[in-house]
């Protein structure tokens, strides 16, 4: 029987949940509360209004809309004990309870738990005295540099000190001047670890774990991780600096003990398990914990998951992770990049109409909306954090850059977003494995594949003074065999663009290359020349075999139509002949970007018998 679920949330990680749930058969009706612009009317998942403060109203709700289960996305009614409360009216829920959300909540006992169950973390002390705090700082015998709201803070309850005078300041600030409000009635004030940053999740049934790949977020605000702390600008997923069996040591030595500990202490943890790591040179260390899902680390994962994500929520509930684990995309990379309002994580701007967001999704990308609300039909914003713009691809650069152009074409005027996103990873694997002529977008066996397509348009083009071949970077010809003495070199260049944007709006190519030739030969018909061989070069960020061969046979039928010769497919020289004992070189460049055209030019250089001119 179809299932009606209710995802509790309004941001983008809720979002996502609600995009994961709805793709399984087992789902009817995805209901969000309250949700947001992307969770309003979309398939199978709607917004609903009900209270998610009053925990007997939402019981209530849910027995009237035969709601089957709860998935509780955010961290505070978590530990406002909204799972307890549900499943005490007999509602199923998905999340730890209150007790278990202790983990995140309260950074004091999740420290001292830590130290109890011998759970790698950092040296630290927590206080209720800003002084000692103070003094703690000053005297301890390693970088005391991290001073944390010991509350929830929304994620932004963290403050990486550069300096001692500047961690007592952070202390003052949460203590005294109450920023994160009574989140900051405790400190914890931590040593400064050194290393890469990275999450690892996982599904807990209370007995076992089961890891999900690890992510990393990019917390602050500004490309280069420079300026403010934020709730997380953007993630991508997997990891390459986690091995297989970093991994695994991080599942033994981390997940594991956590649920373990859990469980010998009366406290079952159920639910998903955030683990923020620290790689330093001693191993793994934990940074924090986090009681759900991570916000964006969720956008990353969930489009990685091949499981049914409603199957692997119940397996967890039932206590069958030892027996069905999750499975996984092995050979792909997400990217999610936060686009946020002007002024974030500060004050700013509500109601900023966002537009294009159908046409970004029509290139394979997904938008995972944040703080949006709609507004007489339109989509506005109504937070700090607004998109999540989400690619997967086959590899991480690849990722990297399709969610990069995702964001470039939503139009949100003002919106503050990285450019980054992914640096870590992108620089451990450039040095671990050197860049290749692959990485770069150079795949060598499918342009030979595309070279023994073309080589019978070439071969149709010969003509006297060369025999039209393909497949090397220059191309050969006779003057003398072509009845030429003594001429003189002449340049000059053009190209196409305006036809190049009509051609990739409606998708035919094949006149592509008798405009390049055309303009070419025109140029040279102009001086008086008669066109001799044509050598071209084509070049993009990703091949297309059927496109380029589309527009080289153009470039073919055009040099027969001229009488020229097309030799040589690759860094291009090409030549043309000119009538009274003139030769015109032309060299055609044409360069794309992840499949697109970018841009054409063509130089020509040209020589006479009688005298030298250059144009």
């Amino acid at each position: 029987m179809a299932v009606r679920l209710l995802v509790i949330g309004s941001g983008g990680r809720e979002h996502t949940l609600a995009w994961k749930l709805a793709q399984s058969p087992h789902i009817q009706q995805v209901l969000v509360a309250p949700g947001n612009a992307g969770t309003a009317n979309c398939g199978k998942i709607s917004n609903s209004e009900v209270s998610v403060s009053n925990h007997s109203i939402l019981a209530q709700f849910c027995k009237e809309h035969s709601v089957g289960l709860v998935v509780v996305g955010p961290e505070v009614p978590l530990a406002a004990g909204m799972v307890d409360d549900l499943q005490a009216a007999g509602v199923p829920c998905f999340g730890p309870s209150a007790k278990a959300a202790q983990l995140e909540a309260n950074k004091s006992f999740s420290k001292a738990f830590m130290d109890r169950h011998g759970i790698p973390t950092a040296n630290w002390c927590s206080f209720t005295d800003p002084q000692e705090a103070c003094s703690y700082i000053r005297t301890a015998s390693f970088p005391a540099l991290v001073v944390k709201a010991s509350g929830l803070a929304a994620g932004k309850g963290v403050i990486v000190a550069k300096d001692q005078e500047e961690a007592c300041q952070a202390v003052l600030d949460i203590m005294k001047d109450k920023t994160f409000g009574s989140a900051g009635e405790t400190v914890v004030v931590e040593e400064l670890l050194e290393g890469e940053e990275v999450s690892c999740l996982c599904f807990s049934d209370g007995c076992s774990v089961s890891p999900m790949p690890p992510a990393q977020d990019h917390k602050r605000l500004q490309d280069g991780d420079l300026g403010p702390n934020t709730g997380g600008m953007g993630a991508y997923c997997p990891t390459p600096q986690v091995s297989q069996e970093l991994l695994q040591q991080i599942r033994e030595t981390v997940l594991q003990k956590t649920v373990d500990g859990m469980k010998e202490e009366g406290t079952p943890y159920v639910g998903v398990l955030y683990a923020g790591l620290m790689l330093t040179k001693q191993g793994p260390k934990v940074l924090e914990f986090n009681c759900r899902f991570g916000d964006p680390e969720c956008q990353v994962l969930m489009p990685l998951l091949k499981s049914d994500l409603y199957e692997v929520l119940q397996s967890t509930l039932e206590g069958k992770l030892a027996s069905s684990a999750p499975e996984w995309h092995q050979d792909s990379s997400a990217v999610t990049v936060v686009m946020a309002s002007p002024g974030y994580p500060g004050s700013y701007k509500k109601g900023v109409a966002i537009t294009g967001l159908s046409q970004v999704e029509e290139t394979g990308v997904q938008v995972f909306h944040a703080g949006t609300s709609l507004k007489e039909g339109h989509v506005v914003s109504s937070g700090g954090r607004v998109l999540t713009v989400t690619a997967v691809r086959s590899s991480l650069e690849m990722a990297v850059h399709a969610a990069n152009r995702g964001v470039a074409a939503v139009g949100f005027p003002g919106a503050v977003y990285r450019r980054d996103i992914g640096h870590r990873a992108i620089a451990h694997l450039t040095q671990h494995r050197g860049l290749t002529y692959k990485d770069s977008g150079v795949d060598i066996a499918t342009g030979n594949r595309l070279v023994d397509m073309i080589k019978p348009f070439a071969k149709a083009t010969s003509r006297s003074g060369c025999n039209a071949e393909l497949g090397g970077f220059a191309g050969l010809f006779d003057l003398k065999a072509a009845g030429f003495i003594d001429p003189i070199l002449v340049s000059g260049t053009d190209g196409v663009g305006t036809k190049l944007k009509i051609a990739q709006a409606c998708q035919q190519h094949s006149t592509l290359g008798q405009d390049l030739v055309a303009m070419c030969v025109n140029d040279v018909l102009a001086q008086g020349a008669e066109p001799l061989f044509f050598l071209d070069y084509f070049s993009c960020g990703r091949l297309d075999v059927g496109v380029a061969s589309t527009v080289i046979r153009g470039v073919a039928e055009a040099c027969g139509l001229a009488g020229c010769a097309l030799l040589g497919e690759g860094d291009s020289l090409s030549s043309l002949r000119c009538m009274d004992g003139w030769v015109c070189v032309c060299a055609l460049y044409f360069v794309c970007s992840g499949g697109k055209k970018v841009e054409m030019l063509a130089v020509y250089w040209g020589c006479s018998e009688n005298n030298k001119v250059g144009f």
